[in-house]
């Protein structure tokens, strides 16, 4: 079950990946749009705590350090694209999953059997081939430092949520705590920029997206945010958490299906094969779970 809440979470993340890559290409305030994303998630995540009646328990609270976390992580990852080379930023943003897997062997003593490692690995493979550039060269490595700083923080989010399955914390409460805690990094950055008359991001023209506009656009990619998040401590309940964000990094199939079918953009021979690689790794994966 838990590669089930795994997919569905990286097709989740996927479609937000799509909304961010594309809103990073508008002349747009990136903070009042992770604002208005994280307050989507405030909202329904206060909203299911009432209507499933879960406790408020310290635990809880582990959705601070999660907020603070996914805070830095979307900020750079947003950044990175904004200022970078999407490719490169977007290959350290599919790392994640072998720090994670790392860290939870040393942490909680996490192991792979054999069957379980070669699936990781081809997937991981997969992911590196899809999001591989041939264009990247050590002269052209803008929004590295971005990118590396998401792949950390990305990978600090979901052993947090880990964290939360361990000790029982309440899922609605935790993701309120988390989302709050975004809420208002992202709002007080905001307001930094309100206070400087910034309207856009450096290096855009002055755009016709409107404070209001760009907060309703965030909070349309909240819902995807949001149920991403949910899926993906489900998946950690319920399974290992370097494979569970193994398979969640897959999110980037989506994109690429995306650019294909809607952009038209052709793939590569090596994006081709990165695909494949990908699905005989769900493959592997969905094999060793039975």
């Amino acid at each position: 079950m838990w590669l089930i809440f795994s997919v569905l979470a990286a097709f989740s993340f996927g479609l937000r990946g799509i909304l961010y890559h594309w809103a990073s290409q508008q002349s747009l305030n990136r903070n009042v749009l992770l604002c208005g994303t994280f307050f989507m998630g405030t909202l329904i995540s206060i909203v299911c705590a009432i209507i499933f009646h879960q406790e408020w328990t310290v635990s809880a609270l582990i959705g601070v350090q999660m907020g603070l976390f996914s805070f830095g992580a979307n900020a750079s990852m947003f950044k990175g694209f904004a200022v970078g080379k999407a490719s490169l930023v977007a290959i350290l943003t599919g790392l994640p999953s072998v720090v994670v897997v790392v860290m939870a062997f040393v942490i909680w003593g996490e192991r792979l059997n054999v069957f379980q490692l070669l699936s990781f690995v081809v997937i991981v493979a997969g992911i590196l081939l899809v999001r591989y550039s041939n264009d990247i060269t050590l002269k052209n490595l803008q929004g590295a430092g971005w990118g590396l700083l998401a792949l950390l923080l990305f990978a600090g989010n979901d052993l947090s949520g880990k964290w939360t399955t361990l000790v029982d914390a309440p899922l609605f409460p935790t993701l309120f705590f988390m989302f709050t805690t975004g809420t208002c990094c992202f709002g007080l950055w905001w307001l930094k920029d309100h206070i400087q008359g910034k309207k856009v991001d450096e290096g855009k023209k002055r755009a016709n997206w409107s404070e209001r506009k760009t907060f309703l656009f965030g909070m349309a990619v909240g819902i995807t945010n949001v149920v991403g998040m949910i899926l993906i401590i489900q998946g950690f309940h319920l399974g290992k958490t370097g494979l569970v964000s193994a398979v969640v990094a897959l999110n980037v199939l989506i994109v690429l299906l995306y650019t294909r079918f809607v952009l038209k953009d052709k793939f590569s021979k090596m994006e081709q094969s990165g695909l494949t690689m990908a699905f005989i790794g769900i493959i592997l994966m969905k094999l060793v779970v039975e």
